[in-house]
């Protein structure tokens, strides 16, 4: 039998990060989604433990300045994509501008320079990833989808779909329905 799964990631973050620092019991509180404040400071021992334990679920510890700030404008994105209470008619570029308290000059030339790709091109990523989660599994039309990504036509959304998968968005619908048949076939 085999099911399909629908995911909250920020739900499952924020449960892993609970686990994990209540596991080491490490004071802590959750600021936002990538950003954890510790309430004391940690002995390199605990350090490299919490390392060890997040290594487990690929989270990694960002160090450096930029990088940090480069998650952050990420985080920000996904944030700004996946979640329906920050998924606005609000511009990316003001978004993160106001949310970062930076210039979206600088945010983009830092992402540019640490990720050797723009901005845009990371949203449009997010874009695609969410549209086929709702392709997959919500009874969402092209139009409603489009909609709800902000795309100013269903055409601007399929250009962008084909472009970064290779096949439309009717076409990767028909193929994954397809698999689901074969696959709810076999188990008969």
């Amino acid at each position: 039998m085999k099911l399909f799964l629908k995911f909250d990631f920020n739900t499952i973050s924020k449960k892993i990060l609970e686990s994990k620092f209540n596991e080491l019991n490490l004071e802590y509180k959750i600021v936002g989604f990538g950003e954890v404040e510790l309430l004391k400071n940690l002995t390199s021992e605990e350090y490299d433990a919490l390392k060890d334990s997040f290594n487990d679920y690929g989270i990694k510890i960002v160090e450096n300045e930029k990088s940090i700030l480069v998650q952050k404008i990420k985080d920000a994105l996904i944030d700004m994509v996946f979640n329906e209470d920050t998924n606005v008619n609000v511009k990316s570029s003001v978004y993160l501008s106001e949310k970062l308290g930076h210039s979206y000059g600088y945010l983009s030339n830092l992402f540019s320079e640490v990720t050797y790709s723009s901005i845009e091109n990371f949203m449009i990523i997010q874009k695609i990833e969410y549209s086929k989660q709702l392709l997959l599994n919500t009874d969402l039309t092209l139009t409603e989808i489009a909609f709800k990504l902000n795309y100013s036509s269903v055409a601007h959304l399929s250009t962008q779909f084909k472009n970064t998968t290779g096949i439309t968005p009717s076409a990767f619908q028909r193929i994954i329905f397809k698999r689901r048949d074969i696959a709810q076939q076999k188990t008969k």
